[in-house]
């Protein structure tokens, strides 16, 4: 599943780390999620859309 994390996070000149501590979870999650290499629980889903005032499905790209 793809994703515009990256995208989103350095359009507000945001670090990955400053993104996983406003989800309370680890800079490695982060750099998985935006290489694609793990897919987010539902909830994770929703926090990172929330964090950018977004719709889950327009953060995440379903195929």
């Amino acid at each position: 599943m793809e994703n515009r994390i990256k995208e989103l996070r350095e359009k507000r000149s945001m670090t990955q780390v400053d993104l996983a501590k406003l989800l309370e979870t680890s800079r490695q999650t982060i750099i998985s999620l935006e290489k694609g290499k793990y897919n987010p629980s539902i909830m994770l889903a929703y926090k990172i859309a929330k964090v950018f005032n977004k719709k889950i499905e327009e953060v995440f790209i379903f195929e």
